[in-house]
């Protein structure tokens, strides 16, 4: 369905983002991954995407924190038909001991970062008179938890940047939307399993239901393949009119 379009994924060795380009690369895209290292095993994730799946696949190190890295991955990618703004950080703290280095660097990853790779895709879209651009955004784009405020201020604006792209792109064979996923089992997710049961003084089933999934009604994880599921829907012709808008994969979080 994709054969022929680069798809340039931010933050996508390991996770969401290498969960969205492996569901790219099955649909047929070219794919390239980024996070900020440049690891022989970060290489060898492209290498295996590609002899899995039959497509080009490169990995591109670059640093979403600094603006000029990031317009120099979609120039030195070649530009891109599909991009998904994944790359993303955390950090929890009251708002009056939130360290001002860490909502820098958070508004810079989660946010900004989305404004530079998309100011420098969109000329090429509109030349080529297609383009689709997906922002992670998450559950925490739409409503809020406490400690969390430069995670969600970030998150919140990337709803907006879409929103603001979409407009702007509108009839132009372009599209911009945003996905918010509540918990996703993630191997960071996963990673911290074992420590929520010691603490909690819980079996891994009712720690993951009754603490980690409490504000998601399903009680069940997303999985990375879903969300990247959910991506090559927003890339297909069903959704050539899907621009603007959010698509919750939170197991009714946000319906509450």
């Amino acid at each position: 369905m994709l054969k022929g379009k680069r798809a340039i994924i931010t933050g996508s060795n390991s996770g969401i983002g290498l969960g969205v380009a492996e569901e790219l690369a099955r649909a047929g895209a070219d794919v390239v991954l980024n996070s900020f290292t440049d690891r022989a095993e970060d290489h060898a994730l492209a290498a295996d995407l590609a002899a899995r799946h039959g497509v080009t696949a490169r990995y591109i190190a670059a640093d979403m924190s600094k603006g000029a890295d990031c317009r120099a991955l979609i120039e030195q990618a070649g530009g891109c038909d599909i991009l998904v703004n994944n790359a993303g950080i955390q950090f929890v703290a009251p708002v009056e001991d939130f360290p001002t280095e860490k909502w820098d660097q958070i508004i810079a990853i989660n946010l900004t970062s989305a404004f530079h790779t998309t100011a420098a895709a969109l000329p090429a879209m509109r030349a080529r008179g297609w383009g689709r651009i997906v922002n992670i955004a998450s559950a925490h784009g739409l409503t809020a938890s406490p400690f969390k405020s430069a995670y969600i201020a970030a998150k919140h604006a990337v709803v907006g940047l879409s929103k603001t792209v979409a407009l702007e792109t509108a009839g132009q064979g372009i599209t911009c939307n945003a996905i918010c996923p509540g918990y996703v089992l993630t191997p960071l997710v996963e990673a911290q399993i074992p420590d929520q049961m010691k603490v909690h003084g819980m079996d891994r089933e009712t720690v993951i239901r009754e603490v980690m999934l409490l504000r998601q009604p399903s009680r069940q994880f997303a999985t990375v393949e879903q969300i990247g599921g959910t991506t090559v829907y927003l890339c297909s012709p069903a959704a050539d009119q899907v621009t603007g808008t959010t698509i919750s994969v939170d197991g009714g979080w946000t319906a509450l």
